[in-house]
C-alpha cells in the first residue's frame, strides 16, 4: 500500500492506490452479480408504475379515438297515444280507433362538422397521450440514470476510505514502532487516532448517504435497487448544437402542441354548433280493431339564439386556445433556458473536475510526500502528515464526486433532450 511505501521510503509517482482506486471501483466478484445501468434503466421501465399508468391512458384514448365521429345511439320510443281517459271508453286500448300504441326509432344526425371536429379532438387526445407517456419515460430514465450513478459514486468513495483506514492503521504501528525505537515524541501517537475516528466519522456520514442513493434507486428498480452496482458510469456524448437543434421535439413540448391542437379542435367543435343537427324518426302504431298506421318524422335543430349560446362558447374557446399556445411559448422558453443552464453547468463542471484531476490532486500527493519524507528525516512533524494526508483525501474524493455531478449532468441532458431513442436503444447505448 502506497503509505507502506513512503514511511520506508519508496515514493512512487502517480502509480498509487489513490488514481487505482479513481479508475477502478467494483470488484470481480461485484461485477458478476452487480446491477449494471443498463439493467437498472430496463428495470426501471418495466417497474415503473409511472410508466404502466401512461401506458394505461394512451391506450384509452386509442379506444376512445374510434367511436369520436360516430352517430350517437339511436332511441327507442314506446308509447300509446290518443288514450281517452273520460266518458264510457275511458283508459281503453281497444274501443277508440285514434288509440294506438307506438314502437318506434329516433335517430339523431349530428352535422358532418361537429362530427369532424370531434374526431381531431380525439386524435389530438392520442397524441397528448403518447407525449405525455414519452416525457414520463423520459423522466424515470432520468431518475434511475441519476440514482445509480448517485450509489455508484458513493460505493467509490466509501471503498477508497475503507483504505485510507487501514492505511491509518498501519500509519499508527509505524508511528509506535518509532516511538518503541526512541524517535519521535509520545504526543505523536494521539494524531493517527484521532485521524482514525475522523475517518469514522467520514464514512458514517457516506454510509448514511450510501442508504440514501439505494433508497433513491429502489424508488425506481423496485428490489433490484439494493443490489450492489457494477460496471462503469456510461459516458453521454454531449453535443450543445446537437441539443439545441433538437429541443423543439421535446416531449413536453409536444405535449403542449397537442394541447394547443385540441384546443383548436374544440373551437371548432363549438363553431359547428351554430349548423343544425337534425334527427329522424320512424315509428309503428297498432291498434287493435282497427289499421295500423306507420309515422315517419324529421327534427332540425334551429340555432336562432346563437348570440346568447353559441357564440359565448366559440369565445370561451378561443380564449382556452390562445391560453394553450400562450403556455406552449412558455414551455419551450423555460427549456431553452433551462438546457442552457445544464449546458453551462456540464462545461463548468468538467473544467473543474479537468483541474482537479490533472493539478490539484498531483500537488496534494506530493505534499503527502514531501510531509512524510521530511518527518521521517526528523524536519516535519506528524501533524504535517496527517494534515497533509487529509488534504489528498479530500482532492480524492473531490475527483470523485466531481466525476459523479458531471455524469449526472449529463445524464439529465441526455435523458431530457435526447428523446427520440428507442427502448431497444436505450438498453444498448454505448458505454
Amino acid at each position: 500500500m502506497r503509505w507502506l511505501f513512503l514511511l520506508s521510503g519508496g515514493i512512487r509517482r502517480r502509480q498509487s492506490w489513490l488514481v487505482t482506486a479513481l479508475l477502478f471501483s467494483s470488484t470481480a466478484s461485484t461485477a458478476a452479480a452487480g446491477l449494471t445501468f443498463d439493467e437498472a434503466l430496463s428495470t426501471a421501465l418495466r417497474e415503473s408504475a409511472e410508466v404502466q399508468a401512461e401506458a394505461a391512458s394512451v391506450s384509452a384514448a386509442r379506444q376512445a379515438e374510434g367511436p369520436a365521429d360516430a352517430l350517437p345511439d339511436p332511441i327507442l320510443i314506446l308509447g300509446l297515444d290518443n288514450v281517452p281517459i273520460e266518458g264510457s271508453d275511458r283508459y281503453s286500448l281497444s274501443r277508440d280507433f285514434m288509440t294506438m300504441q307506438r314502437v318506434g326509432v329516433t335517430q339523431r344526425f349530428p352535422n358532418r362538422s361537429k362530427l369532424k371536429a370531434r374526431a381531431s379532438v380525439a386524435s389530438h387526445q392520442v397524441g397528448l397521450a403518447e407525449s405525455s407517456a414519452a416525457s414520463t419515460r423520459l423522466m424515470v430514465l432520468r431518475q434511475t440514470a441519476q440514482a445509480w450513478i448517485a450509489r455508484h459514486s458513493l460505493e467509490q468513495q466509501l471503498q477508497l476510505l475503507n483504505q485510507l483506514i487501514e492505511e491509518n492503521r498501519l500509519l499508527e504501528q509505524a508511528v509506535k514502532a518509532r516511538l518503541s525505537s526512541g524517535q519521535g515524541s509520545a504526543l505523536e501517537s494521539v494524531a493517527p487516532r484521532q485521524e482514525h475516528a475522523r475517518l469514522l466519522n467520514r464514512r458514517d456520514m457516506l454510509e448514511a448517504q450510501r442508504h440514501q442513493a439505494i433508497a433513491q434507486l429502489t424508488r425506481w428498480t423496485g428490489e433490484s435497487g439494493q443490489r450492489a452496482v457494477s460496471g462503469s458510469a456510461p459516458e453521454f456524448m454531449i453535443d450543445p448544437a446537437g441539443l439545441l437543434a433538437k429541443l423543439h421535439a421535446h416531449p413536453e413540448l409536444e405535449m403542449a402542441r397537442q394541447q394547443t391542437r385540441v384546443a383548436s379542435a374544440a373551437v371548432d367543435e363549438a363553431r359547428a354548433a351554430k349548423k343544425p343537427d337534425w334527427a329522424l324518426t320512424l315509428a309503428y302504431m297498432d291498434r287493435e280493431d282497427f289499421s295500423d298506421m306507420a309515422m315517419l318524422q324529421v327534427n332540425i335543430d334551429l340555432p336562432l339564439f346563437s348570440g346568447s349560446r353559441q357564440s359565448p362558447r366559440i369565445a370561451s374557446a378561443e380564449a382556452e386556445r390562445l391560453a394553450s399556445a400562450s403556455r406552449a411559448e412558455a414551455v419551450r422558453r423555460e427549456h431553452e433556458s433551462m438546457l442552457h443552464s445544464q449546458l453551462a453547468y456540464y462545461e463548468r463542471t468538467e473544467r473543474v473536475l479537468s483541474r482537479q484531476t490533472d493539478i490539484l490532486l498531483p500537488l496534494a500527493e506530493e505534499k503527502v510526500a514531501l510531509a512524510t519524507a521530511a518527518w521521517r528525516a526528523g524536519k516535519g512533524s506528524l501533524a504535517d502528515v496527517i494534515q497533509a494526508r487529509s488534504e489528498l483525501l479530500d482532492a480524492s474524493l473531490a475527483v470523485i464526486e466531481l466525476t459523479a455531478e458531471r455524469d449526472q449532468t449529463a445524464a439529465a441532458l441526455h435523458f431530457t433532450y435526447v428523446h427520440h431513442a428507442t427502448m431497444d436503444e436505450e438498453e444498448n447505448h454505448a458505454h
